[in-house]
């Protein structure tokens, strides 16, 4: 599945503020298809294994905290040079530098609380989605 898939978080911030079914569609409209879907809540834990390989960085622990905060949706999607599309789709970290009509842009409401997260390469998107998901959940 290398290259043609990617993981995705609809982060807490995101889901809080109701943004579930418009990420998704803005999602399905780059023309992704959805592998597995959840609504799902991190315990702290896990927050800090699924970052561990931030855990060094000054924001580790904030991250952490605000990851385990709320529900999120967690997604395998499809779609060929899936992560490279999908990072364009959701835009900059930083939602006041992220392009037009991305999903931070839209739907964002700092550099932390950031709506969405996206894999940042082929072999991360497929640990972070085997992180999440059974193999007999993605289809």
């Amino acid at each position: 599945m290398s290259g043609k898939i990617t993981f995705t978080m609809i982060k807490p911030d995101a889901v809080a503020d109701g943004h579930i079914g418009a990420i998704l569609g803005k999602i399905s409209e780059a023309g992704f298809k959805i592998k597995a879907l959840k609504l799902t809540q991190l315990t702290e834990a896990d927050a800090k294994k699924f970052y561990e390989v931030h855990s060094e960085r000054p924001f580790y622990g904030e991250l952490v905290e605000f990851m385990s905060s709320g529900p999120i949706v967690a997604a395998v999607l499809e779609k060929d040079n899936a992560v490279d599309d999908f990072r364009t789709v959701i835009g900059s970290t930083n939602p006041a530098e992220a392009a037009e009509g991305t999903i931070r842009k839209l739907f964002a409401r700092s550099i932390g609380e950031n709506a969405v997260h996206g894999s940042d390469s082929d072999e991360n998107a497929l640990i972070e989605a085997q992180f999440h998901f059974s193999g007999r959940e993605i289809f």
